[in-house]
Parts: structure tokens; sequence; C-alpha cells
């Protein structure tokens, strides 16, 4: 099993046309499966099975008003849906290097973010929608 080492060049793509990859700066898939309470007469502790699975996705950018690039991609995309598809390193997937899509909308985006002389972030949040499972392939 080979670790990846240095996290440097994630892939991040925007509706299979939009390469923001460039522009990341933190990225972070979150992933789980909604605990449903199956306790019953007779049982001595909870007994839970999993329901629905989720995800999300939040990214921090640095920045770039330019046209095609991040507010000009993020500004128009919040509330509505897009795929979106995330690799560990900005190269074709492979086992070592999982490609992670799914059908998600972006639920929170800050155009402006920093503090004084810090490079000016752009955090999204993009959430699982239409009951889009989020895939995992290689």
């Amino acid at each position: 099993m080979a670790i990846l080492g240095a996290f440097t060049n994630a892939f991040f793509w925007v509706n299979g046309s939009t390469d923001l990859s460039n522009r990341v700066k933190s990225l972070s898939i979150n992933y789980s499966a909604a605990e449903l309470d199956s306790t019953a007469m007779g049982n001595a502790g909870i007994a839970r099975v999993a329901g629905l699975k989720d995800w999300s996705i939040d990214v921090v950018f640095n920045q770039d008003f330019t046209a095609s690039n991040v507010d000009g991609t993020i500004f128009s995309l919040v509330g509505t849906t897009a795929c979106y598809e995330v690799r560990p390193v900005n190269a074709c997937s492979s086992v070592s290097n999982p490609s992670f899509t799914g059908v998600g909308i972006i639920s929170k985006y800050t155009p402006m973010s920093g503090t004084v002389g810090s490079l000016l972030a752009a955090p999204i949040n993009i959430m699982g929608s239409n009951g889009s499972a989020l895939t995992r392939s290689s």
C-alpha cells in the first residue's frame, strides 16, 4: 500500500468542463450514512441500522474574478445542481488515484474572505443533491 505523500496537486472539476484545480487551496470530502434507531422490546442496548448516505465537499479557493475562473464559475452555480469530480492528484484516475463524483448543490459561497495581508479566499460548500450518491471509481 502506497502512501500518497504531500497533498499538493488535487483535481477539482465542475460540470465536466471547468477545471478549477489550480485555484484550490484546501479540499475535503465528507461521506456519511444516517443512523436509524431500530431498538425494539427485548434489546439490551440501542440497535442501529444504516440509513441513506450523504456527502459534501468543502473547498477553499484562492479567489480569481476573471472570466471562467472561480467567481465566474461558482457565483452562477449557487443554489443549482451541477456535476463535481474530485481526485487526490491532478492525473488520470487509477487504483491509487480514485475519482469521486456526484451531483451536488452549492449551499454556501463566500466570494471574499481574508485578513489584511492574506490572499483573498473563496470558500464553498457543496452538498449531495437529487438523491445522488457519491461514486468512487479508479
